[in-house]
């Protein structure tokens, strides 16, 4: 379902939603891409990023489960913390070399993106 058309559909769960699909699918990314880290970073930032990673999609799910959209975008908000924090650890794990290729942080900035714009419709909503 595209975020646009929330107002004229009635969504089912919070797996209706492209930004939450594609969410999951930077988990998975997330968990290849860290699974060739050092042993040493078990513990530092492939355990940090897994973590930043799953909180994006779990708090839009959560949020979808709250009664209203303030608690949504509440939840929303987390969501995009936790994006800054994952992006702010990719571009760590690249200047320790761990990763050459930052691919990723373009489907980072699309759900990103995608996050701003549910949000800003939540919040207009809320204003009515």
């Amino acid at each position: 379902m595209d975020v646009g058309m929330l107002g004229a559909s009635i969504m089912a769960t919070h797996k209706d939603l492209d930004v939450w699909k594609e969410s999951i699918t930077l988990v998975t990314e997330i968990y290849s891409l860290t699974a060739n880290y050092p042993d040493s970073e078990r513990f530092g930032l492939i355990s940090q990023m897994r973590r930043a990673a799953v909180s994006v999609p779990s708090n839009i799910a959560e949020g979808a489960a709250r009664g209203t959209n303030k608690e949504y975008i509440h939840f929303l908000n987390i969501s995009l913390g936790s994006l800054s924090e994952l992006e702010t650890q990719i571009l760590i794990s690249q200047n320790l070399e761990y990763i050459s290729s930052v691919e990723i942080l373009k489907d980072l900035e699309l759900i990103r993106a995608k996050l701003y714009k549910f949000r800003n419709y939540l919040k207009s909503k809320v204003k009515a």
